[in-house]
């Protein structure tokens, strides 16, 4: 690796100089006496310099983690020539917090040896982190010159969110026609008791109900619900994020959409992904266990970006939203096109339920009476979006960062059967 020098020569040449001068100029060779030593000092220190020969090389027990778990690094330099002091010093970049271990101050590195340090990051927001560079920094024998280099190692860390565990979810008000845990409103074989018919010809024998044939004299069906799945479409609004303290509504959009995508999955459901913002990011509808992944590795990916441009959902690629299929949005409802995206598929008949970031959290309004006035108005606002939504009978949560999400999905899956009922 190459190292920059960085000479400390300077103040002794002055001091060395200046005693020659005097002893020049005034005629005082016991400024000469005391001048000499240092620029005697300087020349030995030109000649017997010698530029460090570093090989360094980093490892990292991993590469991919969730929020909150450690990263162990090593670095591991080499010398060919004798370093009397070396430092290892290790930057943290944003989303990473040091742990354990750190910096390695004034150690002696013969030459064909080694020297050895360990850190321990841990990781405290989702994202694709890259790995800090370790920064070497060696000194001569006399302590003249400074020799610094940064170790080009250009990884990154994929850290993804951490999910909640969710004993239930919304339900669709649709199943599929493939084999899944949701209980289908229609009959057929499955295990959960539906009804009793009369026999008809072609019913098959073990499904005769004989208890109640036995009484009534006549034979009678058991009639079941089949267990079928269900496509679920996960809608990430990507235009709008409010932060403080280093955290954003965002955030916990992101951690909530990798929950319900590994409850949907677990369940043999099929889930995709939309991300509505600047850049337009989907994934189609896909069920198993390699479907989380790509959910994830998406989800990790995902920012805000700034756009002007209004965008519908006629952009959206047709296979991206499948008839019948369950949208849960995940939204702060602060910008319009969104709202008129939502709105627009409710109008075009799918099955959507919404669930608000809410950003109240991290939008603390100023003193100024101006600013108290503009909160209450930003507060009506918001209020009227949640009564349009209602009126079209879409189950509207607020969900507030930092709680568990398990309520409002209970209150969301609450409000939809309510409102299937008052609009059967």
């Amino acid at each position: 690796m190459t190292l920059t020098t960085s000479p400390k020569l300077g103040a002794y040449a002055a001091l060395g100089a200046a005693g020659l001068l005097v002893a020049l100029v005034w005629s005082y060779p016991e400024a000469a006496v005391l001048g000499l030593p240092f620029i005697v000092a300087v020349l030995a220190a030109l000649a017997l310099v010698e530029r460090p020969q570093l090989q360094a090389s980093i490892e990292v027990d991993r590469e991919r983690l969730l929020e909150g778990e450690d990263v162990h690094l090593t670095v591991t330099v080499n010398s060919t020539t004798d370093i009397p002091w070396l430092q290892i010093a290790w930057p943290v970049p944003q989303s990473l917090v040091a742990t354990g271990g750190g910096d390695i101050l004034g150690v002696r590195l013969l030459a064909r040896t080694s020297a050895t340090a360990e850190t321990v990051l841990k990781t405290t927001r989702w994202g694709v982190v890259p790995l800090p560079r370790p920064l070497l920094r060696a000194h001569d024998g006399l302590g003249f010159f400074r020799f610094e280099g940064t170790l080009d190692y250009r990884k990154t860390l994929r850290v993804y969110p951490r999910p909640e565990t969710l004993r239930r979810a919304l339900s669709a008000a649709e199943t599929q026609m493939f084999s899944g845990n949701e209980l289908s409103s229609s009959r057929g074989d499955g295990i959960e008791f539906a009804d009793v018919r009369l026999y008809e010809a072609g019913d098959r024998p073990r499904r005769i109900n004989w208890r109640l044939s036995t009484r009534t004299g006549r034979l009678h069906i058991n009639e079941m619900h089949p267990e079928r799945n269900t496509d679920v479409v996960i809608f990430l609004d990507l235009h709008r994020d409010v932060r403080s303290g280093g955290q954003g509504t965002l955030d916990y959009a992101v951690r909530a959409a990798a929950s319900l995508a590994e409850h949907y999955l677990s369940r043999r459901d099929r889930v995709g992904l939309i991300g509505f913002g600047g850049v337009l990011r989907w994934l189609m509808p896909a069920m198993g266990s390699r479907q989380i992944y790509r959910i994830v590795d998406a989800l990790i990916d995902s920012e805000v970006v700034l756009s002007h441009v209004w965008r519908g959902i006629e952009l959206i690629p047709p296979g991206t939203l499948p008839p019948k299929s369950l949208i849960v949005a995940l939204t702060p409802l602060i910008d319009e096109r969104v709202v008129d995206a939502l709105l627009d598929l409710r109008a075009r008949r799918f099955d959507l339920a919404v669930v608000e970031v809410m950003a109240e959290p991290f939008a603390v309004p100023g003193s100024h009476e101006v600013a108290q006035l503009a909160c209450r108005l930003w507060h009506l606002d918001r209020a009227e979006t949640r009564l349009r939504f209602r009126r079209l009978g879409v189950p509207i949560v607020q969900w507030r960062p930092g709680e568990s999400l398990q309520g409002p999905l209970a209150e969301a899956q609450q409000l939809g059967r309510r409102n299937r009922w008052l609009h059967a």
